[in-house]
């Protein structure tokens, strides 16, 4: 990516979790789950409607979106790198945690 290409990333994941934060803040007695898959949901719609391809078959740019399975494939690829990235993805609580 580009420098500028991360100034937009860096500016959607702030405004996503600003999104998230002001949902809670405004409506205290909301399930924080129901917020975040709310926010997961309009981001996978987002994510999908990005990634139709172009309508051309020779076009290389788009191998890895030619089809919905492709797609999806590409998603779940995504979404568990930026999963396993992220500080929140291990917890003190996890039951796979070793105690002493």
């Amino acid at each position: 990516m580009e420098e500028n290409d991360f100034t937009h990333y860096d500016e959607a994941v702030q405004e996503a979790v600003d999104l998230a934060n002001r949902l809670a803040d405004n409506n205290p007695e909301a399930d924080l789950w129901d917020i975040a898959d709310g926010i997961l949901a309009g981001v996978v719609h987002y994510w999908l409607y990005t990634r139709q391809p172009c309508g051309d078959p020779a076009c290389g740019d788009c191998d890895s979106i030619s089809t919905p399975e492709e797609r999806l494939k590409e998603l779940l690829r995504i979404t568990e790198e930026l999963a396993r990235g992220s500080e929140y993805f291990h917890s003190s609580y996890d039951l796979n945690v070793g105690r002493a």
